[in-house]
């Protein structure tokens, strides 16, 4: 067990319930509790996941139906290391979700004085807070003190705020020589893969990655950690056996490798982006933050706008602690685009 780290331990008991805001995108189900089912069916737009979708190849029948095969599992988690640089398979942990991984990495560290960088996606603060570690949010890296853990969201959820790779490997650097971790949050960097640090590999750095997002396949639950080989195998010991399904492996093997489609893909959505730029500033909204997968919008009402889209049938993302700002997904198409643009022509200003 690498030093400053526990055994592995049984998960915490459940959290507390549901919050008056939305935690997440995606909940289609809440929505139609809160504003019934629209005659015109759901433009989500609450989530970051891209709505180009990777093509999934063919799934040999024994993928559903055998255990993961543990040729598979190395050959996904070689093919990682190619895509993304890292020097070796062994750095990699494949898991069912980057959210698996989230919420495992704090039972595995005694309890510590934990620095998030935000505000950004919130299940890292939670998670650790869950787990006894003494939580503070922050406004920069450079302001986490004596954290002995620190995490940093590149490019950031919700404001698309970018961390320089160089700075990243400093601010690891500095944490490991004190037993401590930096755990980056990557999930949406194959948008800018420039800025990615996982094949920095080194003492006092955590990577995450994902291929939910930006290859629109949030349903395959695949995820991964990149560390050092004496934490990686940490994570694979916690995280036991067939951590990801037999038809995770071959899709994600697949979609890894197809550098071609990544490449077309970065160059759509950015083309979405921009229109989706036009729809929002000409209903009066003013751009702030994002990246290539949505936008950050700030509008004085904005939980009124969230209301008023929500009983359209249009589902954005509004924040609790951040009551001015609104997140906005790419729309699939020109007439998702006009929906919205409909929509907001209409709403409260």
């Amino acid at each position: 067990v690498p030093e400053g780290y526990l055994s592995p331990s049984p998960p915490l008991g459940a959290g507390a319930g549901p919050a008056p805001f939305p935690r997440h995108g995606g909940d289609l189900a809440a929505a139609e509790a809160r504003f019934g089912r629209p005659a015109r069916g759901w433009l989500d737009l609450s989530t970051g996941i891209s709505p180009f979708l990777y093509p999934l190849p063919a799934i040999p029948p024994e993928a559903w139906y055998r255990l993961p095969d543990t040729d598979a599992e190395l050959a996904l988690r070689a093919a990682a290391a190619e895509t993304w640089s890292v020097p070796d398979p062994d750095c990699l942990v494949s898991a069912p979700g980057t959210q698996s991984l989230i919420g495992l990495l704090p039972l595995l560290r005694p309890e510590s004085a934990v620095a998030v960088v935000g505000p950004t996606y919130d299940e890292h603060e939670s998670s650790f807070a869950r787990a006894g570690h003494r939580v503070e949010q922050v406004a920069e890296l450079a302001k986490c003190g004596d954290a002995q853990v620190a995490i940093v969201v590149n490019p950031n959820n919700p404001d698309g705020r970018r961390h320089d790779p160089e700075t990243l490997c400093t601010a690891a650097d500095r944490l490991a020589a004190r037993g401590g971790l930096l755990v980056v949050d990557e999930a949406f960097v194959d948008l800018d893969p420039d800025l990615s640090v996982a094949g920095s590999v080194r003492p006092g750095l955590l990577v995450l990655r994902g291929i939910g997002k930006f290859f629109g396949l949030a349903g395959l639950r695949l995820g991964f950690a990149v560390a050092e080989p004496r934490l990686a195998a940490l994570l694979r010991q916690a995280l036991g056996p067939w951590a990801a399904s037999g038809p995770a492996l071959v899709v994600g093997r697949a979609a890894l490798l197809d550098r071609a489609w990544a490449a077309e893909v970065r160059r759509r959505l950015a083309v979405e982006a921009g229109l989706l730029d036009q729809v929002l500033r000409g209903a009066g909204l003013a751009v702030v933050g994002g990246t290539d997968l949505f936008r950050l919008a700030n509008a004085p009402r904005a939980w009124a706008i969230y209301e008023h889209l929500g009983r359209q049938g249009v589902l954005v993302r509004p924040f609790a602690e951040q009551p001015r700002w609104l997140r906005f997904g790419l729309p699939p198409d020109a007439a998702g685009r006009a929906r919205l643009a409909e929509a907001l022509a209409s709403a409260p200003r």
